[in-house]
């Protein structure tokens, strides 16, 4: 049995902007799909994050949020815009932050790798494989990307949340920016790897600009695409280094993607923590505190990364779904969560068992950690098809109440005599 009364993983750390975290843990971004189908908290999602933030930890990230509702990663996700139910998400971001937990919203947008069929996908290049196809998009559509970011960034500081965490990882549009995987252009924003990173320079100086010095700004960044073809490492700690002064108080170190054909990085084989080395290689080139996601399952393993001092906080996401008091839990010398082991792993399966295993936690039903990962699968599946109806109805509905208000226009100017004016 450990013993914490020394454990630096349970000491505080100061960001650059002033705030503190009361501890190094941290619940890194998972997409927990418990949003209304409509981009709005549930009750379920709110009890999660409460549970969560009364376990102990130092602060939990919410994945992802969108500030564009037609680019989602899952039609479970929250979005936050002009048109969201501000009174769910002050409740949200007020339980999440009791027992001085901080609760930051990861704002994404999923580009080229936006849900079907309530988005038309588009990312820095058009893509054309059997099963999957992307738009490139415009040199206009690009330059509304910081600003899209920062308005997001700005309501949830309005609303009560202490921080947001840009995504850059995995695959999502600013990853995309970054891989040339995705990125074939040759304008500005396309070519060596400071021009792919400038997207992502521009929205961190964007929403740094937009929201309060002591509102935390992290970033999550792959240390590689894990895939040939893909992002280096030599590339992104090219984009450690361009990011250094920009206002990022923590830069959160993670791997893999999501593009067509690549192995998921959340069920991969090997064993303990992901990227220390990477993290090693960052911390000389950059000030800013750095945390790395992606292996954790032992205090050990935690403490020992923490001591190495190479990091200065580590990111956990499904052993807070097994315990969601996991500080508490090891603070206590009560040990490490149990992982489920399954006779089979079907594709998908280990996603869908962790996500559902959150409704039940948001629930307050504990007893059904044994589901089986093909019920896993199906529940999960389901829910997504009915959201995604429910996405798609609004999508019509929106459009058809642009189409309406465009032909109101027209009349009125053709009452006046007036030719409309068709913007490019």
């Amino acid at each position: 049995m450990h013993t914490t009364s020394n454990s630096l993983l349970f000491t505080q750390l100061t960001l650059p902007n002033g705030r503190v975290l009361k501890n190094r843990i941290i619940k890194s971004a998972m997409s927990d799909s418990l949003a209304d189908g409509h981009g709005n908290p549930t009750a379920r999602q709110i009890r999660l994050y409460e549970r969560w933030a009364d376990g102990g930890l130092a602060a939990s990230i919410i994945g992802e949020v969108q500030g564009d509702p037609w680019y989602p990663e899952k039609p479970g996700n929250l979005v936050l815009d002009q048109g969201a139910d501000t009174a769910a998400f002050r409740d949200l971001a007020q339980r999440g932050s009791e027992n001085g937990a901080q609760l930051w919203l990861q704002l994404g947008h999923a580009g080229a790798l936006s849900h079907l069929p309530i988005s038309t996908p588009r990312g820095p290049s058009a893509i054309g494989f059997p099963d999957f196809h992307s738009e490139a998009m415009s040199l206009a559509e690009i330059r509304n990307i910081p600003d899209s970011f920062a308005q997001t960034a700005r309501r949830a500081a309005e609303l009560g949340f202490g921080g947001v965490q840009i995504h850059a990882a995995h695959g999502f549009l600013l990853s995309q920016f970054l891989s040339p995987l995705f990125n074939h252009r040759t304008d500005a924003y396309g070519g060596s790897i400071h021009a792919r990173m400038r997207l992502l320079i521009e929205t961190v100086e964007a929403v740094r600009a937009a929201v309060p010095t002591d509102f935390v700004v992290a970033v999550k960044l792959n240390a590689t695409d894990q895939l040939d073809g893909g992002l280096t490492e030599d590339d992104a700690l090219k984009v450690v280094a361009g990011l250094e002064g920009k206002g990022v108080d923590l830069l959160d170190i993670s791997g893999g993607t999501y593009f067509p054909g690549a192995p998921s990085s959340s069920e991969r084989a090997s064993k303990g923590p992901y990227f220390l080395e990477f993290a090693g290689a960052a911390r000389k080139l950059t000030t800013t505190p750095l945390m790395i996601t992606g292996g954790f399952k032992h205090y050990d393993e935690a403490e020992a990364a923490i001591i190495q001092g190479d990091v200065d906080a580590v990111g956990l996401a499904r052993g807070f779904v097994l315990d969601p008091s996991l500080p508490l839990s090891w603070q206590e010398g009560k040990g490490d969560p149990a992982f489920p082991r399954f006779a089979t792993l079907p594709p998908g399966g280990m996603t869908a068992w962790f996500t559902m295993r959150m409704t039940d936690l948001g629930e307050d039903q504990e007893s059904l950690i044994e589901r089986d990962i093909n019920d896993a699968i199906a529940e999960y599946e389901a829910r997504d098809a009915e959201r995604a109806i429910q996405g798609l109805v609004q999508k019509r509905g929106e459009i058809t109440k642009q189409h309406k208000a465009a032909d109101a226009l027209k009349a009125d100017l053709g009452a006046r005599g007036q030719a409309p004016v068709l913007c490019g």
